[in-house]
Parts: C-alpha cells; structure tokens; sequence
C-alpha cells in the first residue's frame, strides 16, 4: 500500500467509526432497556445483513465491464454528493447555526422511548439503529473499494468497529469522548478531496486533470478544510449580547 491506499483507509476507517459510534449508543440504550443478549442479537442480525450487501456490492462491480473511466467519474460523483452532506452540516455546526450533534443527548432520548416499548419493539429499534448507520459504511467501502482494495476497505471499516466495541464495552456508556463533529468535518474533507479527484479524472483523464498525481490529494484536503473554517467564520452566529448592555 502506498500513502494514497493508507490515506484512504484511514477515511473509512474514521468515517466507520462515527457511523459505528451511533450505532453503539442505540444499541447500548436498548440493551439497558432488554438485555444485551436481545440487543446484541439485533445488532449481529443487521451486521449480517450489511455484511451481504458488502458481498453483493463487490460482485456487482466484479461483473461490471465498462469504461473505468466512467466508473471512475461516477464514483467520484457519490463521493462528493455524500462528502458533502457531511461537509455542510459540519460547517453548519462550527458556525452556530446547527446544534452540535450529542451522543448523551441522543443515549437519553432513545431510553425515553423505549421505557415503555415492548421487547419486540425495542429489538427492532436496535436492529433499525444498526442497519442505518451499517449501510452507510457499506456505500462508502463499496464505492472507496474503487480505488482501494475492497477487502482493505472491508478490513479499515471492521476495524473500525471493532475498536467502538472495545472501547464501547470497557465504558459501558455512550462515546460522548469521540469528537465526532470534528471528525465528520475531516473526513468529509477527505471524501471531498477524493471525490474532486477521480470524477475529473475519470472525465479528462488523470494526467490532464491532475499533472500532479497523487499529490492533489493532500493539497485538496487543505483546501475543503481551510474553506470550511473560513465559511463557518464568516457565517458564524454572534453571540447573544450580555444583560443590559446597549445594542
């Protein structure tokens, strides 16, 4: 692997990681509420199901025979489509005018409404918290399987969950420690800096697009995250002003 594979890697393995984090606080509310046997089950049943689509995803692109080229601009497309939902809501966020996202906050709703849940309910609200967040892992490793290995991408996203249940399990408590609005905000940058980078590839060609190579890459994460701080500044809430101060 080369630095380009690792930087790759490292974006899904942290973009997993904020998805398995959600995931883990859902799961864990229900488990307080059924027991972990029936939460971890509904958390293994959707797991399951995400691990298919992985499976059916990989043959689908195995059995495509078409312009790489295109293949390479449409993937670029996605992950500029799906970087960006991220991207804004993150500048959104450092600017004040989105409330930041909080996993006690969220742990605390998710008992509220399961206080009253019946069993088979709770399970499906723990099996529905999982398949969600897993199948946005599954876009992301499917379509970063383009430029990475599939079974590295695999590998980067298992392993990202595979630490969130470590550390998930030694606390016993929602995550609240990972600073997840920071990372969705770098690695939306990486999933835009990708993004920019295969779709004019795969439209006018790598060497046209980006004379170059590979060191665009970096050069476009600097780029998406000095804007983004600068965007949020610049739409930054101001403060309320103190009691009886003059307007």
């Amino acid at each position: 692997m080369n630095w380009t594979h690792w930087g790759a890697a490292g974006a899904i393995f942290a973009a997993s990681a904020v998805e398995w984090v959600e995931a883990f606080t859902i799961v864990l509310a229900v488990a307080l509420s059924i027991g972990w046997a029936r939460a971890t089950s509904a958390a293994i049943s959707a797991l399951a199901l995400v691990s298919l689509l992985v499976a059916a995803g990989a043959a689908g692109l195995h059995l495509i025979d078409g312009d790489m080229n295109v293949m390479r601009a449409a993937i670029g497309v996605f992950l500029l489509l799906f970087g960006l939902r991220w991207y804004v809501k993150a500048v959104r966020r450092y600017a004040g005018r989105t409330r930041l996202h909080d996993e006690l906050e969220e742990f605390r709703e998710t008992r509220e409404a399961l206080d009253h849940a019946e069993v088979r309910a709770a399970w499906l609200v723990a099996f529905k918290g999982v398949l969600l967040e897993g199948l946005e892992v599954w876009l992301l490793v499917v379509a970063m399987g383009h430029g990475l290995d599939l079974g590295q991408s695999a590998a980067a996203a298992v392993l990202a969950l595979l630490v969130v249940i470590a550390a998930g399990m030694a606390l016993r408590a929602p995550l609240s420690a990972v600073p997840e609005n920071t990372l969705k905000f770098l690695v939306a940058c990486a999933l835009l800096a990708f993004g920019s980078y295969w779709s004019l590839a795969g439209v006018l060609g790598e060497q046209a697009a980006w004379p170059m190579g590979d060191l665009s890459l970096p050069l476009l994460f600097l780029v998406y995250a000095v804007c983004g701080r600068l965007l949020a500044a610049q739409l930054r809430v101001p403060a309320a002003a103190p009691a009886g101060s003059r307007a």
